[in-house]
């Protein structure tokens, strides 16, 4: 019973956290939730017109995916809603989809949240917290600024009334200057107002809900301005209350569709909840279950699905309100959403004359975080390779959109990462003087070096497509060395698995190097290693491969039969 309860609570963290829960913490998370809500309301209206669907859509995930997303997770301060990505993921997608019968995007929407939760469950059941983390912080980072700047090319239209068009960020960018000239000059002055309150409030009061005040304020001038009648778009009317649950119902010709979709979500979803999560978890010096949070952001998809909404996320900005704000546990997510249901059912009439300028500023400023061109710089100055790969991502989304710009960002990481490990460095090595340690000679011209004894390291697993490259700069190493090669030593420390041609290709260099008369050993090989070397059989043609032999113990005795033996190089 016990073991049975225990497992309970992993698999549902609240059943662990609330019967603990202090009273201290009532406050501050009652707190955090109401300011969380005021940030979200407009920021999740914002939103789900950048996806295509209507103002009310956001909120209704932000109240239903926070109240899923509590009851599984592991981070106490991640909060769940609607993002800027995802969003314009699902309009460039499912419009398309949709563009015969616009009446069954909002099931299209639906479907990709609810297999978004389908993908969740089964990464958790088969453990794939890993691979899904093929998607490194640097590809998030290129991603995420041409992201940004191909959501800003689809908002300025939005943002002075006019029309825009154009399939990429480059031709929405030309189309838009020429409509700027016939463009509404009322529309055009609200929109940088807005946008220019948006910013001059992030700056002066970060954390602070600015964009409830300029949703209020921009509402009640145009309400009391009447500025409708001077052609200002305004979001119209928003129904009060909850919708109605149901399962969306898409034709089967979708689904292929969708699930490119749907995995494209999946992977932005994850990466970018978890990269979050970490940040604040970090911060407050606790553990979040990576597998965990599957669960927690397949809850949250599922109802967001049932209850007519789309796929969410965790996102940076809206977490970090949270925490800012004080939150202690999840539950600071179930005040928000009890604050947004209030708004829904008594405030909703009032934002009839919300203008969409305001909520395509809302995006442009949410979005403006994402170009960080200090991490491009100091990305470059790390690593050159991170950094083209970050380079890719971006160039990738703004020319094929934000589903492909996810694709290509996936395949240039995997890309690199093999280019890295197919020509691995090899380092020869020295003695460290005084020590028994050993490093690269050509980084540490001082390092020892003996006669005829050639130590290398291969920084690398040794694998089908790195094993021929390895080879050759072996053997051109070998015989560009200046004293004729009597033993090469091959250090396998750094090296954590070979496979069957890895441990061939050994076996190959051991046989071409004896017919040269030149000795050839093992050492530091890990205990897989080992095991694989000995399946092989090579293990037996080096004479055994010992864990109780180190590369220190065979240059001793390379040295004590270098001094017995005058005739040794």
């Amino acid at each position: 019973m016990k073991y049975f309860i225990q497992r309970l609570i992993q698999l549902i963290p609240v059943l662990g956290w609330l019967p603990r829960y202090k009273t201290d913490w009532l406050l501050p998370d009652m707190l955090a939730g109401l300011t969380l809500a005021a940030y979200a309301a407009p920021v999740a209206m914002a939103y789900s017109t950048l996806a295509g669907l209507t103002p009310q859509t956001g909120i209704y995930c932000y109240i239903f995916g926070g109240i899923a997303y509590a009851l599984f997770a592991s981070s106490r301060h991640l909060s769940i809603g609607p993002t800027a990505a995802i969003s314009v993921m699902v309009a460039s997608v499912g419009g398309g989809m949709s563009a015969s019968d616009p009446a069954t995007y909002p099931a299209i929407a639906g479907m990709t949240a609810a297999m978004v939760a389908l993908f969740c469950l089964i990464a958790w059941f088969m453990r794939l917290g890993s691979f899904v983390n093929f998607i490194s912080e640097s590809t998030l980072l290129g991603f995420k600024a041409g992201a940004a700047l191909s959501i800003a090319s689809m908002q300025l239209p939005a943002l002075f009334g006019i029309n825009g068009g154009g399939d990429n960020t480059f031709e929405r960018l030309k189309i838009i200057f020429p409509q700027l000239l016939n463009a509404n000059p009322v529309m055009i002055l609200l929109g940088i107002a807005s946008l220019s309150l948006l910013l001059i409030g992030e700056r002066l009061l970060p954390g602070k809900p600015v964009a409830l005040f300029v949703v209020i304020l921009t509402t009640g001038i145009v309400s009391f301005f009447g500025l409708t009648e001077y052609g200002i778009k305004v979001v119209g009317f928003i129904p009060s209350g909850l919708p109605s649950i149901s399962l969306p119902s898409i034709r089967k010709e979708q689904i292929e569709s969708i699930l490119e979709l749907a995995f494209a979500c999946f992977l932005l979803s994850y990466v970018e909840s978890i990269a979050a999560a970490r940040a604040l978890s970090a911060k407050h010096h606790y553990e979040i279950n990576p597998r965990q949070e599957f669960l927690g952001l397949g809850a949250a998809n599922l109802v967001a699905a049932i209850w007519q909404g789309y796929p969410v996320a965790g996102g940076l900005s809206q977490s970090a309100v949270n925490e800012s704000a004080g939150a202690k546990t999840p539950l600071s997510l179930i005040f928000a959403s009890l604050t947004l249901l209030t708004v829904l059912f008594f405030i909703t009439g009032m934002l009839s004359n919300l203008p969409t300028s305001v909520l395509a500023a809302i995006v442009l400023v949410a979005v403006a975080g994402f170009i960080k061109i200090q991490d491009f710089k100091r990305l470059r100055e790390i690593s050159r390779l991170e950094f083209n790969v970050a380079l890719v991502a971006f160039i990738g989304v703004l020319l094929f959109g934000i589903l492909k710009g996810v694709t290509v960002s996936a395949v240039a990481s995997l890309l690199f990462l093999l280019r890295l490990i197919a020509k691995p460095h090899i380092s020869v090595l020295g003695r460290i003087h005084g020590s028994t340690r050993f490093s690269d000679s050509v980084r540490h011209p001082t390092n020892e070096r003996f006669p005829g004894l050639f130590l290398f390291r291969i920084e690398a697993p040794l694998l089908y497509f790195n094993v021929n490259n390895i080879n050759t700069k072996l053997l051109e190493a070998i015989h560009s060395e200046t004293t004729p090669v009597n033993l090469a030593v091959c250090d396998l420390s750094t090296s954590p698995y070979i496979d069957s041609a890895g441990a061939k290709m050994l076996q190959q260099l051991e046989e071409e190097l004896e017919l040269e008369g030149i000795r050839f050993r093992i050492a530091e090989a890990h205990s897989e290693v080992r095991d694989i070397l000995r399946a092989t059989g090579i293990s037996r043609t080096l004479g055994g491969v010992s864990r109780h032999i180190s590369l220190a113990d065979i240059v001793n005795e390379y040295e004590l039969e270098f001094k017995s033996n005058p005739k040794l190089p």
